[in-house]
């Protein structure tokens, strides 16, 4: 496949190669690079030709979905079976399933909390007012005043 014609990057096969790249998480400066063209090219082939915007959305769209499930899943905690070899009474090895459980993780759950109900979860920046300031003063005072009593 020669390098850099639009055309060739509309057959099927390419633009599921287009896909695909899109899918594994390359970003268009990657996929530029591996057409062998500028992503600005990219950009405008992907603006003039729907065929290869498309491919790249919908490889992207697959991509993002598994992010959010796994990101979902991880927020919940969830259960896998491992495999594991044991020793039966005669000596033999025998393979059996164990069921362990993965926790939540509290950085995947704040992570969708303050992007999923922001006004309930996000970072709320507090205000200082002058009057703040004037009682912080006083108080940082006072506490270097007990130093020097000691």
């Amino acid at each position: 496949m020669a390098k850099g014609k639009y055309e060739e990057w509309l057959l099927p096969e390419s633009l599921i190669l287009l896909e695909g790249w899109a899918r594994a998480g390359l970003t268009d400066e990657q996929i530029a690079h591996n057409i062998g063209v500028t992503v600005t090219t990219l950009y405008n082939w992907k603006n003039k030709h729907i065929e290869i915007f498309e491919a790249l959305k919908k490889g992207k769209e697959v991509a993002d979905f598994m992010v959010e499930n796994a990101l979902f899943k991880s927020a919940l905690g969830y259960d896998v079976e491992e495999w594991e070899e044991k020793l039966d009474a005669s000596g033999n090895v025998k393979k059996c399933t164990k069921k362990r459980h993965i926790p939540p993780s509290n950085t995947a759950q704040i992570f969708w909390l303050k992007n999923r109900v922001p006004e309930r979860w996000r970072d709320k920046p507090v205000e200082v007012t002058a009057d703040d300031k004037e009682k912080h003063s006083k108080l940082i005072e006072a506490i270097k005043g007990m130093k020097s009593d000691d």
